[in-house]
């Protein structure tokens, strides 16, 4: 899994903003539209997740999957959040990372995906695939930070 697919968006508001929306896996739902439920299965000595269970209904894509996190941040916000696949029924990988850098008053988020699905699937409808689904998780990211 090689490859992935990467795109970035700038959000109006802080990096210690933005992380705290990302780092809320329970309210998942209430704006990343294909979470049905994300539940926080363990925590590090900080408080940050270490392992989310995540119900996902994306049309022909509907699985159950846990993503093991680890959290590269500092106090204010900058840094990156990476992800990987820990189980999942119809998923074989994801993987991906959030980075946020301060850009102004705001935050530059870069997002970079690997998908892989037990399916056979092209290349290119696999990029196409995370490309979707990483310009829709930051437009929802972007207007739930600016809210």
């Amino acid at each position: 899994m090689a490859e992935r697919t990467q795109s970035s968006i700038d959000v109006s508001a802080a990096p210690e903003s933005v992380l705290d929306i990302i780092a809320d896996f329970e309210s998942y739902p209430e704006w990343a539209g294909q979470v049905k439920s994300a539940t926080v299965l363990a925590e590090d000595d900080d408080g940050w997740a270490e392992q989310v269970e995540f119900v996902l209904d994306a049309g022909v894509v509907k699985d159950t999957y846990t993503l093991g996190y680890e959290w590269d941040v500092d106090e204010d916000g900058t840094g990156a959040i990476s992800w990987t696949l820990v189980k999942a029924g119809m998923l074989k990988g994801l993987d991906g990372s959030y980075t946020l850098t301060p850009k102004g008053a705001g935050t530059h988020v870069d997002y970079q995906l690997a998908v892989d699905v037990a399916l056979p699937m092209l290349g290119i409808l696999k990029r196409k695939a995370e490309k979707i689904i990483i310009d829709t998780a930051l437009k929802e990211l972007k207007k739930r930070a600016e809210a």
